[in-house]
């Protein structure tokens, strides 16, 4: 079963007194079919929960009321199967808190052409009823999806649970806190931003604590506790090197961090390498493991990536494919063959392995510690995305880039760190001047569960400026778009 299914959503049906006890009872029928339709396809990853048909304002409010104080509802799917005049809406909708999914649909797909009368065109009419319904989300400036199809169709299913996807993105950034162990690497812009601001709009706590209060952990950690944890490893992983002092060091850490958010219910984390004090190692198995598990996590103390590799990890929960902290690394600049090497010293999630990721022990160049024991796999073949949440002084922005990730033909065996190669859309050159007039970070986050459309709805439920780069991207065009957006933006 879906780990996503503990998100209910509230679907909402529209109607009026107008039409009488029949004609309601036939509106309640058929949302409760369709609810059912709905939770018993696996293409829909969260519960929808059926609530009484609304009739006047009063309705409209309680319900709305009643879902903004419900911790376990994500959001609310509105239709109206009949007319359902929106000034009876404005109460309820000014008092809304949850992200709102519209749906423009019919109970019957077809027309029935040799036996329709007026009784059948006042039950279905969702195609006007629906249309005044977005006249008054749209005059009140409500942020919404909508979604016009019928609703058995696998494609408007999708989009369905796509949105969905996006609104416990929004549910869950409401309720993240992400651990700052140290600051942001020295002399470094792009890491920095502005934290309060973040908590006001995506309502992460983001909390600093010193390097010696995890060390504090990592000096309490048991034998026993490391050797359970290296029999996780042993399980999950290939051994393959004979330093296991080093790799009872990382396992030592692991314990050591993870009981620190668990205890202060963290759900993300950065290191800082210039910042290790008396630590031996500079956590890299570690940092990988606990990504495995649906930690957050960015190196050199960017706590926005490490906040958005847990949102993407949670909306993406109840896939297989892989979700991890990412860095641009170096080109292969083959003429008509442009590729992106992502890598990190030590980080990356072995949910993007084709195979079972390798422990090795290797000196790294920088941190001045001992040789840390990491995870070095080759990444899965597929298209996957990019994301990278920048701080633009006066708000906040998301862009995301279309990749598809190559299957690693060539070996790499003096490159000790896992490794992900991707050809950007529309290309290499186009895709990396985009990304440096957007703004992108170097840190990102990669998905191959996700996609753009999850990111897009994400960003609009939390109100977040979006920059897309893909296939069909022109740069005079989004230089255009980005000077709009400035103006745009300033205005608001």
């Amino acid at each position: 079963m879906s780990t996503l299914k503990k998100y209910a959503f509230w679907f909402v049906v529209g109607s009026q007194d107008l039409y009488g006890k029949k004609t309601l009872d036939q509106v309640a029928e058929h949302a409760q079919i369709m609810v059912n339709g709905f939770n018993a396809d696996p293409a829909i990853p969260c519960t929808v929960v059926f609530k009484p048909v609304v009739r006047n304002s009063n309705e409209i409010f309680d319900v709305i009321q009643a879902a903004n104080q419900d911790a376990d509802c994500a959001g609310i799917i509105t239709w109206m199967h009949t007319f359902s005049p929106s000034k009876m809406w404005i109460r309820g909708l000014k008092a809304l808190q949850k992200p709102l999914l519209h749906v423009n649909t019919q109970f019957n797909r077809d027309i029935p052409w040799d036996q329709i009368d007026m009784d059948f065109m006042n039950l279905n009419q969702s195609a006007h009823g629906d249309r005044e319904h977005g006249f008054i989300l749209t005059r009140m400036r409500i942020p919404q999806k909508a979604i016009a199809g019928y609703w058995e169709d696998g494609k408007f299913r999708a989009r369905m649970a796509t949105w969905m996807r996006a609104a416990v993105g929004a549910y869950e950034s409401r309720r993240l806190r992400v651990l700052r162990i140290s600051d942001n690497m020295r002399e470094v812009a792009v890491t920095e931003g502005d934290k309060v601001e973040a908590h006001i709009q995506f309502g992460w706590q983001v909390d600093h604590y010193g390097v010696q209060d995890i060390i504090a952990k990592v000096e309490q950690v048991t034998e026993a506790e490391i050797d359970a944890q290296m029999a996780e490893y042993t399980e999950l992983y290939d051994l393959a090197t004979d330093d296991l002092a080093a790799v009872r060091y990382q396992a030592k850490e692991e314990v050591a961090i993870k009981k620190f958010l668990e205890n202060g219910q963290f759900g993300a984390f950065h290191t800082n390498f210039q910042d290790l004090q008396s630590l031996k190692q500079l956590p890299g198995l570690a940092c990988q493991d606990l990504m495995r598990q649906g930690y957050g996590f960015a190196g050199e103390g960017d706590w926005k990536t490490a906040a958005m590799v847990r949102i993407m990890k949670l909306m993406a929960a109840d896939q297989t494919a892989g979700t991890s902290f990412m860095e641009d690394y170096t080109y292969h600049m083959e003429p008509d063959n442009g590729m992106n090497m992502g890598a990190h010293m030590l980080e990356v999630c072995p949910t993007l392995a084709s195979e079972k990721a390798k422990i090795k022990v290797v000196p790294l160049g920088i941190g001045d510690r001992q040789p840390p024991a990491r995870l070095t796999f080759k990444a899965a073949p597929g298209p996957a995305i990019l994301a990278s949440l920048i701080d633009m002084g006066d708000r906040f922005r998301l862009i995301v880039n279309d990749v598809v990730c190559q299957e690693q033909v060539h070996d790499m065996p003096n490159l000790p760190v896992a490794a992900v190669l991707w050809k950007p859309l529309p290309d290499l050159e186009t895709s990396a001047e985009a990304w440096m007039y957007a703004g992108g970070a170097h840190h990102s986050v990669l998905s191959y569960s996700l996609t753009v459309e999850e990111m897009r709805d994400w960003a609009e439920i939390m109100q977040l400026e979006f920059i897309h780069i893909g296939a069909h991207t022109n740069i005079n065009e989004l230089r255009k778009e980005l000077t709009w957006n400035d103006i745009i933006w300033k205005l608001k």
